[in-house]
């Protein structure tokens, strides 16, 4: 996966992030599978309620889709 900068991630529209307050980033491929494997992750230890991780999975499934992955 690649880098995201703090400069690159502040540039990003509100739209190319998954979770609350800009977490998750879903922009590419990359980083919304990352998203879904991560919201998967805290929602198995209790820390993400399972709407959200739902959420999450159907906009990163949304980028995936676009991209092929």
């Amino acid at each position: 996966m690649s880098k995201l900068t703090a400069a690159e991630r502040n540039a990003l529209p509100d739209s190319a992030f998954a979770g609350p307050d800009r977490s998750y980033p879903v922009h590419d491929a990359n980083h919304a599978a990352n998203a879904k494997s991560r919201a998967t992750q805290q929602w198995e230890k209790g820390n993400l309620p399972y709407e959200q991780m739902k959420h999450i999975e159907r906009r990163a499934n949304k980028v995936l889709r676009r991209k092929g992955g």
